[in-house]
């Protein structure tokens, strides 16, 4: 098990590097900002970027943005979207708004996709079955987007429950802040309660028809008796990994319903820096980004050996 999770640290890494390595080059293949609009901070941007070798060959930029970036902690500054500011600095101040909505969202979404699967599996061939099949499906197939604009035009505009776009400011714990990002945390759940739910079932109703079920019922255990101590735990032994997945995704936040919510987080900084071509915050979103998703794939595979001891991960 340790050297398997050796072995895929390493794949890890070493996917972040090409994908890292892949993305500066095609940057730097791309037309640099014009720099007319600063005035007396031009000859800063142009010493600026003079350090960095812009006029150097590409493997030289490389080298010198791996010592900067990777060894020193040092990414650059904005220099069209937060002109003069460092971007870790403004990456860092918004992270709050997307963890909050995530966290909220999840919080939300894991218990009941969990109780839908199981209360699904346990009404198997039955109308309720039938309709929350069918709500999953539909939760599924409609991008997260789709959910966003429709709560957002019934909720705020028809109902008038909610307001249209996240509060300003960073009291992120008051009622006021959290009514403004309902919609948006009900638009971020959806999706995952589908996706659990539609998990949940298909493991408990497997689970359900085991010879070890009979083998419990016959010796004397009710249903009830049987589905809580050995279908529910046998079954949630696949469903676990996915939910530390979903918590460490809570970092990367949406792209899109960010947008949709006026939500200040790291999504929303991600689209604008690319539409303002802010190459050094699309950088270091960019590797951000990478190493939430391999992560996350990294703690499910690890964690099916930690939750069920009879899984030996790696071995022949």
């Amino acid at each position: 098990m340790f050297k398997y999770i050796l072995k895929r640290i390493a794949l890890m890494f070493f996917v972040l590097f090409s994908i890292m390595t892949i993305c500066f080059v095609l940057i730097k293949l791309l037309p640099l900002p014009t720099i007319e609009g600063y005035g007396q901070d031009m000859n800063l941007v142009l010493m600026r970027r003079e350090a960095l070798g812009y006029n150097k060959p590409i493997l030289v930029q490389y080298g010198i943005f791996l010592k900067k970036s990777i060894l020193q902690g040092n990414w650059g500054i904005s220099e069209t979207l937060y002109r003069g500011q460092e971007v870790w600095t403004v990456f860092i101040s918004k992270m709050p708004a997307t963890m909050l909505v995530n966290m909220y969202s999840l919080l939300f979404s894991v218990p009941i996709g969990i109780l839908l699967g199981i209360y699904a599996a346990l009404k198997k061939n039955k109308w309720q079955e039938y309709l929350i099949s069918t709500l999953i499906m539909m939760f599924i197939s409609v991008p997260g987007y789709v959910y966003g604009l429709f709560l957002q035009y019934l909720l705020a505009f028809k109902l008038k429950w909610f307001p249209f776009q996240m509060d300003s400011g960073t009291d992120y714990f008051s009622f006021s802040m959290f009514r403004s990002i309902v919609p948006a945390i009900l638009a971020l759940g959806f999706p995952t309660v589908a996706g659990l739910a539609r998990n949940v079932r298909a493991e408990l109703s497997e689970v359900l028809t085991s010879d070890f079920m009979l083998l419990a019922r016959t010796k004397g255990l009710t249903r009830s008796q049987a589905t809580v101590r050995h279908a529910l735990r046998n079954s949630m032994v696949p469903i676990f990994p996915m939910i530390f997945g979903e918590f460490i995704g809570i970092l990367s936040g949406s792209l899109v319903i960010e947008k949709i919510f006026g939500i200040p987080g790291i999504g929303q900084l991600f689209l604008n820096s690319i539409t303002a071509l802010d190459y050094n915050l699309f950088m270091l979103l960019t590797i951000f980004y990478t190493f939430i998703g391999l992560a996350a794939g990294l703690v499910v595979d690890v964690s099916y050996g930690l939750i069920d001891p009879r899984i030996r991960m790696g071995e022949r």
